[in-house]
C-alpha cells in the first residue's frame, strides 16, 4: 500500500510537471510552481520513509532498524540536482496568439471574459487589495466609471483603512475631471481616517490645485483640529505665505507654539517674525523669544535656544543684550552642554568685545574643564600638563606653581616604575620653571632634592633626575656638590646611564684620572658590559697609551660571562690590526677559535690573511682548515658552502685560475628533499620541503649520489625517446 501510495505522488508529481497552471504565462512563474511541487513531493517521499521506517521498527518489536551498510550510495543526488531535472523535463508553452478584436461581439466576449477572470480572483482572495485595484483600472480603460467607482466602493466595503484604496479611487476621478465626486471621495476618506497625513495632503493639494484657496483652507481647518505633527501645520503655514497672507500665517504660528510647545517651534516662529517685512519686526521677534523663555521654563535652556537668541540680538546691533544672553547660559546651563555656548561666546567677543575680555573668557573655561576632568581622575598626568602648560602660558607665577604642587601630591599609587614615568617629569618640569622662568635657584633646588628623596629607590630609580640634578649644580659652579650627587646616585642605586653621565660630565672637565676610576667602578658594578670594556680601552687608545688599552681587552676577553662578546673580540682585533702587531692578531683568531667555530670567525681570519697581511698563502690554508672543520659535522652544510663560496671568490681576486676550478669542483650540489613534520604528541602531521647539499669529496654520500647520475642520465635518455616518437 506504501509503494502505491508513493507511484500516486510520483505520477501527480509527473503530471504536474508535464501540465502548466491554468491562466498563466509566465515561465519564471511556471518555474516557482514546479520547483514548489517538487519540494512538496520531496517532503512527501521523506515521510513515506518514516512511516515506513517506524512500521518496520514496530514489527520488530519497537527495536530500531540497524543499518548494516553504512557506505554512501555510488550515485548522490541533491535537491539541486532533482530541481534542475524537474525544470530541464517541464514542457515549454506556446506564447499565446494575438487576438483582433474585429466587432462589438467579440469586444463583449472579451470584456464578459476577463470580468469574469477578476471576479474569480476577488472571490479566491477576497481581501487582496491589488485584485480590486486592476479590475478597476479595467474599468477605466474602457471608460465604464460606474462599474470602477463600484469595484472601489467593494473594497472599501471589505477595508476602509487601506489608504492606497482611497488614492487609486480619488486619483481616477481627479483624472478623468470629476472633481466633486474626488471632493466627496476625500471628505468620505479624512473622515474615516483622519490620522493618515497622505489624505489630507492630497485633499488640500488638490483644492489648491483648482484654484479653490478657501476650500484648501477649511480643508487645513478641519486638519488642525486634529493637532497633527509639524510637518501639517508649516504645510498651512506655506500656503499662506504663499498667497502673502502673512497676518493669517502669524495666527497659524500662535496656534502651532501652543499645539506644540517646544524650542524648535517657539525659534521657527522667531524666525518668520524675524523675516516679516512689517513694521515692529524686531519687537515682535523679542517678544516671542521672551515668550518662549517664560512659556517653556527650563525646556528653553537649551544651547540651540539660546545661541540663537543672542545672535538676533546681535544682528540688531544690540551687543550688551546679546552679552547678558550668553552670560545667563553660561552661568545656567549643565557645564557638559555649555561647549557649544563657550564656542559662540568667544566668537561673539573676537567681534565685538576687547582682548582682554575674550582671554579671560577663554582661559576659564579651559580651567574649568581641566577641573572637571581632574575631579574624576586626579592621577591622570596628561590633563595636569595640559593644565600646567595654559597657566605658564598665561604667565602667573602664584598659579602655576599651585598647579604643579597639587600635580606632584598626585604620587602614584603603585611602586612599578612604569606607573612612575609619566609622573617624574612633572617633577622635572617644575624645576625647569623654577630655574629658568621664575629665575629662583634656591626653589629650584629644594623641587630636586623633594624628588630624589620621593623617588623608592630600593625599587628602582631615574637616572634623568641625577644628572639634571648634577648639571643643575654645574650651571650654579658648584662642582663639589655636583660629583658627591652623582657619587650618591651612584652608591644608591648604580645604573648604566648614571655611569655614561658622570663619565661624559668628567671628561668635559677634562679629568681623565677622574674617568679611568669611574670605568674601574662601571666594570666593577657591571663586570658582562662589553659597551664599558670597550669604552674603557678605547679612551686609553685614544690618549696614547696602547699597553693600557691591550690590558684592558685582556681582562676583558678573560670574562666567564659577557653580554655582548662578539664585539668585544672584533675591537679588540680592529685594534690589534690598527697597532700593525698582525702576530698578535693572528694569535688573537687562533685563541677565539678555540672557544668558538663559527663560520664568521673563519671567513674573517681568512679575509685578514688575504687582505690586511697580503698573505694570500695563509689565507688558502685557513680556508682549508675552515672547510675541514665543518666538513667534520653533516649539521654545518650551509657553513661549508660559505666556506667554499669565500674560498672562490678570494681565489678569483688573487688570479690564480687553477685553484678556483679545484674549489669549484668542491661546491655541493643542490637537492630537495621532504622531511616529515611531527606535532607535539610525536605524530607525524605532515612533509615539508627542504633544501640539502650534497659535497663530491663526501664519501657518505657517494653511492646516493652515484644512484643520482643514474637517475638523472635515464630521465634524458627517456627525454630523448620521446622526442625521436614526436618527430
Amino acid at each position: 500500500a506504501q509503494e502505491r501510495s508513493s507511484h500516486a505522488v510520483r505520477g501527480s508529481f509527473a503530471s504536474r510537471s508535464t501540465q502548466p497552471a491554468c491562466g498563466r504565462t509566465s515561465t519564471t512563474n511556471d518555474l516557482k510552481f514546479y520547483h514548489t511541487n517538487n519540494l512538496c513531493v520531496c517532503r512527501q517521499q521523506l515521510d513515506f520513509c518514516a512511516m515506513e521506517g517506524q512500521a518496520h521498527s514496530a514489527a520488530n518489536g519497537g527495536r530500531k532498524t540497524r543499518v548494516k551498510n553504512k557506505a554512501p550510495a555510488p550515485v548522490q543526488i541533491t535537491v539541486e540536482q532533482i530541481l534542475r531535472e524537474s525544470h530541464d523535463m517541464q514542457v515549454q508553452e506556446a506564447p499565446a496568439p494575438k487576438q483582433m478584436i474585429m466587432d462589438k461581439n467579440e469586444l463583449d466576449e472579451y470584456k464578459l471574459e476577463k470580468r469574469k477572470t477578476f471576479e474569480d480572483f476577488i472571490r479566491y482572495n477576497r481581501y487582496k487589495m491589488a485584485n480590486y485595484v486592476r479590475y478597476a483600472k479595467f474599468e477605466e480603460k474602457l471608460g465604464e466609471f460606474e462599474r470602477a467607482r463600484s469595484i472601489y466602493e467593494r473594497a472599501l466595503e471589505v477595508d476602509y483603512r487601506e489608504v492606497r484604496i482611497w488614492l487609486r479611487y480619488a486619483e481616477m476621478e481627479m483624472k478623468n475631471r470629476f472633481v466633486q465626486h474626488a471632493r466627496n471621495i476625500w471628505d468620505r476618506a479624512v473622515t474615516l481616517l483622519p490620522r493618515m497625513d497622505q489624505l489630507w495632503f492630497k485633499y488640500a493639494f488638490m483644492e489648491e490645485m483648482l484654484g479653490n484657496v478657501p476650500g484648501a483652507r477649511r480643508v487645513f481647518e478641519r486638519w488642525m483640529q486634529w493637532h497633527p505633527n509639524e510637518k501639517a501645520w508649516m504645510t498651512y503655514i506655506n500656503m499662506e505665505v504663499r498667497y502673502k497672507e502673512f497676518d493669517r500665517a502669524r495666527n497659524i504660528y500662535e496656534r502651532f507654539v501652543e499645539s506644540h510647545n517646544t524650542p524648535a517651534a517657539w525659534l521657527k516662529f522667531a524666525k518668520f517674525c524675524e523675516k516679516s517685512r512689517s513694521s515692529g519686526r524686531t519687537e515682535q521677534t523679542r517678544s516671542v523669544f521672551e515668550r518662549a523663555m517664560e512659556s517653556l521654563g527650563e525646556e528653553a535652556l537649551t544651547p540651540a535656544f539660546l545661541i540663537e537668541f543672542a545672535s538676533f540680538e546681535e544682528r540688531e546691533r544690540e551687543f550688551d543684550r546679546a552679552r547678558v544672553i550668553y552670560k545667563y547660559a553660561l552661568d545656567n546651563l549643565p557645564k557638559n552642554d555649555a561647549e557649544e555656548v563657550h564656542r559662540a561666546y568667544m566668537s561673539f567677543e573676537k567681534k565685538h568685545g576687547d582682548r582682554e575680555g575674550i582671554e579671560d573668557a577663554v582661559l576659564a573655561k579651559r580651567r574649568f574643564q581641566y577641573e572637571e576632568e581632574l575631579k574624576q581622575n586626579p592621577r591622570n598626568y596628561d590633563v595636569w600638563f595640559d593644565y600646567v602648560r595654559l597657566e605658564e602660558e598665561d604667565g602667573e607665577h602664584s598659579r602655576i606653581r599651585e598647579v604643579y604642587e597639587r600635580a606632584i601630591s598626585n604620587v602614584p599609587l603603585s611602586s612599578e616604575k612604569r606607573h612612575w614615568r609619566r609622573y617624574i617629569y612633572l617633577w622635572i618640569m617644575y624645576a625647569v620653571f623654577e630655574e629658568l622662568d621664575a629665575d629662583d635657584v634656591d626653589r629650584a633646588r629644594e623641587v630636586y632634592k623633594a624628588c630624589v628623596g620621593i623617588v623608592p629607590h630600593k625599587n628602582f630609580t631615574f637616572a634623568k633626575i641625577w644628572l639634571l640634578f648634577a648639571s643643575f649644580e654645574i650651571r650654579q659652579k658648584n662642582l663639589k656638590a655636583a660629583r658627591l650627587l652623582l657619587g650618591r646616585a651612584i652608591g644608591m642605586c648604580p645604573k648604566d646611564r648614571l655611569f655614561r653621565g658622570y663619565i661624559e660630565l668628567e671628561l668635559q672637565l677634562g679629568e681623565i684620572d677622574r674617568v679611568r676610576k669611574i670605568y674601574e667602578k662601571y666594570i666593577e658594578c657591571f663586570p658582562a658590559n662589553c659597551a664599558a670594556w670597550t669604552k674603557f680601552a678605547e679612551l686609553e687608545v685614544s690618549l696614547g697609551e696602547d699597553d693600557r688599552a691591550r690590558a684592558i681587552y685582556e681582562l676583558a676577553v678573560s670574562q666567564p660571562q659577557l653580554d655582548m662578546p662578539e664585539l668585544l673580540w672584533k675591537n679588540y682585533v680592529d685594534f690589534e690590526i690598527a697597532c700593525g702587531a698582525y702576530d698578535r692578531t693572528r694569535s688573537l683568531y687562533e685563541r677565539l677559535l678555540e672557544k668558538t667555530q663559527h663560520v664568521k670567525v673563519w671567513l674573517s681570519f681568512a679575509r685578514f690573511e688575504d687582505e690586511e697581511a697580503g698573505d694570500h698563502e695563509r689565507a688558502r690554508a685557513t680556508f682549508e682548515r675552515a672547510y675541514k672543520a665543518f666538513s667534520q659535522d653533516a649539521a654545518t652544510k650551509e657553513e661549508r658552502l660559505m666556506v667554499l663560496e669565500a674560498w672562490r671568490d678570494a681565489e678569483v681576486n688573487a688570479g690564480d685560475a687553477d685553484m678556483a676550478a679545484e674549489v669549484n669542483k668542491k661546491m655541493p650540489r643542490k637537492v630537495k628533499k621532504r622531511r616529515a613534520v611531527t606535532g607535539d604528541d610525536g605524530s607525524v602531521q605532515g612533509f615539508e620541503e627542504i633544501v640539502d647539499y650534497i659535497f663530491p669529496d663526501d664519501a657518505s654520500t657517494k653511492p646516493n649520489l652515484k644512484l643520482l647520475e643514474m637517475a638523472h642520465r635515464w630521465k634524458q635518455q627517456q627525454g630523448g625517446m620521446s622526442a625521436d616518437a614526436a618527430e
